[in-house]
């Protein structure tokens, strides 16, 4: 059987960039023991993955999920995260400290920090 060229494959997927990829991809999935769709000829897998891909023996969007989902670094979770204040809360219960949620700072700090009131305060007085 004749060897596969890049140009039989890239009828099948125009863009050569995805088509790298794929064949990469599918070239990884023979070597990690997944059945061929044609008969190997003493090719290696890059090759077998290439005259897959021209034979369309393949399923591309199968094979382009499979792409993406290794080269994800962090997987989805399935189940929404807890709650920022129940972890501090997980947290302090561990140190020994019941949390409690902090106070508000009186109006008479907040105003002494430089707003208006103080401003008008200092006026009153002087």
């Amino acid at each position: 059987m004749a060897r596969v060229t890049v140009e039989d494959c890239v009828d099948k997927i125009p863009n050569r960039f995805d088509l790298v990829m794929l064949a990469a991809q599918r070239a990884r999935e023979i070597s990690a023991g997944a059945q061929l769709a044609v008969e190997r000829d003493n090719d290696k897998n890059p090759v077998v993955a290439l005259r897959e891909i021209a034979d369309q023996v393949v399923d591309f969007e199968t094979l382009r999920q499979s792409l993406i989902s290794g080269l994800q670094k962090q997987s989805e979770a399935e189940e929404p995260e807890e709650d920022m204040m129940e972890l501090l809360a997980a947290d302090s219960q561990v140190a020994g400290v019941p949390y409690e949620a902090p106070a508000e700072p009186p109006e008479e700090a907040m105003g002494a920090e430089g707003g208006d009131d103080a401003a008008a305060a200092a006026d009153e007085e002087g």
